[in-house]
């Protein structure tokens, strides 16, 4: 039996509820921990980076309810410290406001999908976000690892050039530091990350959440901290496997609650960790039923 673990998007809240999850997932009993696969995107990377690394999750749990260290200038980036966290306060209104622009035009359904993301792309190397190296270094505060792990960790990406969607892996020759920054980099918010000659943003302009990457895994669970975004997508995703058993898991009202309305505030970890960790003993039993 191979199961697949695929994790959504979310920024800085979808991280904390990500990790809660998996958290009182593994407490109840029900280890999404010991997939043959896992796939990231965005908010998702970095988690699937944590897990296929093996970190404690009692550990990252507890370190997102440490306050995160005040950051000046609110560029809007991801950033935090070595304590697990990412952050920035994100009180850059124009940041934003490019990063909704850019989601309408994804939502767009009169442009093809493939153009969306290309026009996104110029968006985004437009945009003016601080340079790239000031984004890795944020990023690199918050991973343990800097190799891949030794574990089928799949990062999604998106060329800001065509617009054209990568899937990296260990096996892609980039630094994982790159793959995790690139898949993370919000159009509008973040610089795109170079990796050779080319630029890559957010795997998130992807929409959905990657499940169809897992295709030909007999087990899949998805953790879609947006899952609100693009459901019906993700639910295409899905059917694509060919999984004899599939679950999305999405934010509950209490989840969406502590979201708060800024998916990168991170005054909203705390109380966005705890929301995962209450969900995941609601919903240990469904879980268990397609996990194990």
């Amino acid at each position: 039996m191979t199961r697949a673990l695929v994790l959504g998007g979310g920024g800085v809240t979808g991280i904390a509820w990500h990790l809660g999850l998996l958290c009182g997932l593994q407490r109840a009993g029900v280890s999404l921990t010991s997939a043959d696969t896992i796939i990231g995107t965005s908010a998702g990377s970095v988690v699937g980076t944590l897990v296929a690394a093996g970190i404690d999750l009692e550990a990252a749990v507890a370190l997102q309810e440490v306050p995160a260290p005040h950051r000046s200038g609110g560029d809007g980036g991801a950033g935090g410290d070595n304590r697990g966290a990412t952050g920035g306060d994100n009180r850059n209104g124009g940041s934003t406001g490019r990063w909704l622009a850019a989601m309408a035009v994804l939502a767009d359904p009169s442009v093809p999908a493939q153009q969306a993301r290309a026009q996104v792309g110029a968006m985004a190397l437009a945009a003016g976000t601080p340079p790239e190296q000031s984004f890795l270094a944020q990023i690199e505060a918050i991973l343990p690892v800097r190799d891949w792990p030794d574990r089928d960790l799949r990062i999604t990406v998106v060329d800001t050039a065509d617009g054209r969607d990568e899937v990296l892996t260990a096996e892609s020759g980039v630094p994982l530091l790159s793959a995790v920054a690139a898949s993370c980099a919000v159009p509008g918010l973040m610089s795109p990350i170079t990796i050779g000659d080319r630029r890559y943003m957010d795997g998130g302009v992807r929409l959905g959440a990657g499940a169809d990457l897992a295709a030909g895994a007999e087990r899949v669970v998805v953790i879609a901290p947006l899952a609100m975004l693009s459901r019906d997508r993700i639910v295409t995703e899905l059917a694509s496997t060919g999984a004899a058993k599939t679950l999305l898991i999405e934010p509950d009202e209490a989840t969406l609650e502590a979201f708060g309305g800024n998916f990168m505030d991170p005054s909203r970890r705390a109380p966005s960790v705890r929301a995962g960790l209450a969900q995941a003993e609601a919903i240990a039993d469904a879980v268990r039923a397609v996990w194990s």
